[in-house]
């Protein structure tokens, strides 16, 4: 029996949406059999997200506005409405601190601090605790100016992670902050890197074992098909690791003439095909307790939210919008990466986005709430999914 869905219609304020049925039949990703996809918000340009203990969702998006969807696990979630909005544009990336009791919003050149109060649907303060891209762009950018920046937490070791693209598609940086990866311990002070030449590292997580993970979105000037897009372990490399963007990619591949040796570029653990755009990442709990936990076998998993690619090839898009599944032992993946099988570590968990030159939607940000539901944002469709067991 198809059940009404209700989501949040953004109204003219954009302080408070109107709640208005989506028909029963309109049409949904597909999911593996024993579990179901529902919508539960409709946001505009909804991006990264973050599941707080208290039960509410943090939406970061495409505009200065971040979004809190009230009560996300319940059987009727909330009016999703605005929960902060930035001095600067694109607040799509958000993480939280249980440590330090505050929310982290990245906007394109700032990171910023609000204090987490349980139960508050409007931010407090927000308080500019870093800066990035405070140099200029590349001499010689192509255009493809990357203008996001995200953010996550470890409260293990106490870190701020900062993921900054780069302002080009492919070309020599000269600021610093970009196409790197930055720390901020405690989440004040001074920034560190940790990584650098990574073209667009969007995903960003922390592992069950306490390991930033980062997705890349990687180059489109190279031959079709490459490069693969990665995840990886960028805390299993002394810093600063190389990630060898524009000359060197995948195993230690040149692909630029000006690469002298790609011998000590990271080779990264995990792969997607070319033109992916991998946009959000999370890790299943490994324990869960949760009404609506996964099964055994999704502990510790890694689920990667694959924008999909403007690319075409045949009678379609050369990569498909999905959210794709890592088993995992540890911080390794259980298929170790193959180089000449970019398909062959991951199975689609979400999809059914793309038929052709159809789209339906295509995920971005992805979270997992306090009873084991995975939420997925959609940017294309402007909507929340929250994907549970059947029970």
């Amino acid at each position: 029996m198809l059940l009404l869905k209700y989501v949040a219609a953004v109204a003219a304020c954009a302080c408070i949406a109107t709640v208005v049925p989506v028909r029963a039949d309109a049409a949904l990703p597909t999911v593996p059999s024993g579990f179901r996809i529902d919508v539960v918000a409709q946001i505009s340009g909804p991006r990264e997200l973050v599941a707080l203990p208290d039960g509410d969702l943090i939406v970061g998006t495409s505009s200065s506005d971040v979004y809190v969807l009230p009560n996300a696990e319940g059987t009727t979630p909330g009016t999703p409405r605005v929960f902060a909005t930035a001095n600067d544009e694109l607040a799509s990336g958000v993480a939280f601190s249980a440590r330090h009791k505050e929310i982290y919003i990245a906007t394109n050149e700032h990171v910023w601090a609000t204090r987490y109060v349980p139960g508050r649907r409007r931010a407090g303060a927000l308080n500019s605790i870093a800066k990035v891209r405070t140099g200029p762009v590349a001499p010689h950018s192509d255009g493809d100016v990357h203008k996001t920046t995200s953010v996550a937490f470890s409260d293990a070791s106490n870190m701020l992670y900062i993921g900054v693209g780069s302002s080009c598609n492919a070309c020599v940086e000269v600021d610093p902050t970009r196409a790197s990866i930055l720390t901020l311990p405690g989440g004040r002070g001074a920034l560190h890197k940790i990584a650098t030449r990574i073209r667009n590292a969007i995903a960003m997580t922390i592992s069950p074992g306490n390991a930033l993970w980062v997705g890349d979105a990687g180059q489109d000037s190279l031959p079709f098909g490459h490069p693969f897009e990665f995840l990886d372990d960028v805390t299993s490399h002394p810093p600063v690791a190389d990630y060898g963007w524009p000359v060197c990619e995948e195993d230690h591949v040149r692909y630029s003439s000006s690469a002298i040796s790609c011998n000590s570029t990271v080779a990264p653990l995990a792969e997607l095909p070319a033109y992916s755009t991998i946009i959000g990442a999370i890790f299943y709990p490994t324990s869960s307790a949760g009404r609506y936990s996964f099964p055994a076998k999704f502990r510790g998993a890694l689920f990667a939210a694959a924008h999909g690619s403007w690319h075409t090839t045949g009678g379609g898009y050369a990569a498909a919008p999905q959210v794709a599944f890592f088993a995992m032992h540890g911080d390794q993946p259980a298929i170790p990466v193959d180089w000449e099988n970019s398909s062959a570590q991951w199975r689609t968990f979400v999809g059914g986005f793309q038929n052709g030159t159809q789209r339906i939607g295509r995920p971005t940000g992805l979270a997992i709430g306090k009873e084991g539901s995975l939420f997925v944002a959609d940017d294309d469709a402007g909507v929340i999914y929250r994907v549970r067991p059947n029970k």
